[in-house]
């Protein structure tokens, strides 16, 4: 399989398909772009649904040489066969997407029935030279930030009002601390397009740490950067307790 099957637009990751609950919407998750109210971080009628005993994570979707979504893999390495629904096909073929999901697992069964299913921002980090207009760092809030399995998911909240904004991941190199451990340090790519902060979203992201295998071991660290309103330029760091895969 291929990981996050992205197509190039202006120097930025584009994904191709929204899997929505119940059906696959064909729109742009932004650059990865989102025009104000994104339709993958807005509610909806599904969101104000009550579900039973169910997980909402983040998670991958693989698909099968047809192009329909047939298994959920966990951060924790643990792959879950998806109950048969519609909604799930014309997706690209043998490929992963990364997700944030609701589903109730049935363990025994290897099995999850899925309920909502809808693709986030994910793209590879890429180097500063690679943004041609220079790295922009418009701030945001932060919901919620941590490190699980090959990622590094992040909730943010965004001040929007009507414009397109953009967002990626800056990879700002691998240095050696003075303890001798390894410090990658990522900064996020936001381009709010002088947008004005009418109200705030929320958007969905993670950055994929599969590229760094060879360079990060246990307890190296991921140094995540970011713009923030109301405390400025932040960061987070996260030490590693487990071997990328």
């Amino acid at each position: 399989c291929t990981w996050n099957s992205f197509q190039i637009f202006s120097g930025f990751y584009i994904i191709g398909n929204e899997i929505a609950g119940f059906g696959i919407m064909k729109s742009w998750i932004g650059a990865v772009v989102f025009a104000g109210i994104c339709s993958l971080c807005a509610c909806n009628d599904d969101d104000k649904y009550v579900y039973p005993d169910v997980q909402t994570e983040f998670v991958c979707l693989q698909t099968d040489a047809t192009g329909t979504g047939v298994k959920l893999l966990t951060d924790k390495g643990e792959a879950y066969s998806i109950q048969s629904r519609s909604g799930l096909d014309n997706l690209s073929k043998d490929t992963i997407y990364r997700t944030v999901s609701v589903f109730k697992l049935m363990p025994e069964a290897k099995e999850v029935q899925l309920y909502s299913c809808k693709a986030i921002v994910s793209p590879n980090p890429l180097r500063p030279e690679s943004f041609k207009s220079g790295v922009k760092t418009d701030p945001v809030e932060i919901q919620s930030i941590w490190l699980s399995g090959n990622y590094l998911n992040m909730v943010l909240l965004i001040p929007v009002k009507e414009e397109k904004h953009s967002f990626h991941f800056v990879d700002e190199g691998v240095k050696t601390a003075a303890d001798g451990k390894n410090v990658l340090n990522l900064r996020l790519y936001h381009d709010s397009n002088n947008d004005y902060a009418a109200f705030t979203n929320r958007a969905y992201l993670s950055v994929p740490l599969h590229g760094y295998k060879d360079k990060l071991s246990v307890g190296d660290s991921v140094c995540f950067r970011l713009n923030t309103v109301k405390q400025g330029k932040v960061f987070r760091k996260f030490a590693l307790e487990k071997s990328i895969d």
